[in-house]
């Protein structure tokens, strides 16, 4: 598959918040969490949003923050129809290679303990550093060596 990112617009909030609900509500109910649409709304207005795209087909979507420290994956969204074809490995690769550009240490997300997209997380190079009683805090470093591979053995 080929994938692409473009920038989200004013008009995508809806699908957004749309699909991050329909992935995420079963877990706030397990962990006894209140959804709210309006929280939701408000923490897209502050992150930077990218749409995934699969040729014309919106699949998903990607909600960043970033500070000195790191780059944060606040959402990370598949619909259920595109999961298992690659997208979210792909849009990682694409952050951190976003975070070696812009020099920063970590790319950071908390996830829900038992959401089994932390296998996917951890593939792909993350580790916990940290929990509660809901959420696991993963973390990858990405030094602006970390992800070349040399053949000669030499570092």
């Amino acid at each position: 598959m080929t994938y692409a990112l473009r920038p989200a617009t004013s008009s995508d909030l809806g699908f957004a918040r749309d699909l991050t609900c329909q992935n995420m509500l079963r877990y706030y109910i397990q962990y006894d969490l209140l959804w709210q649409d309006e929280a939701f709304d408000l923490a897209w207005a502050g992150r930077e949003n990218w749409m995934i795209m699969q040729g014309d087909l919106c699949s998903g979507f990607v909600s960043l923050s970033r500070d000195a420290k790191a780059l944060y994956i606040r959402e990370l969204q598949i619909s259920e129809a595109f999961r298992g074809q690659g997208a979210g490995s792909w849009v990682i690769d694409q952050l951190l290679a976003k975070a070696r550009a812009e020099r920063k240490p970590a790319l950071r997300l908390t996830v829900f303990k038992n959401n089994p997209a932390q296998a996917l997380y951890r593939r792909k190079g993350l580790e916990v550093v940290g929990e509660d009683e809901c959420f696991l805090r993963m973390q990858r470093d990405v030094g602006a060596c970390s992800s070349l591979k040399h053949t000669d053995g030499k570092p």
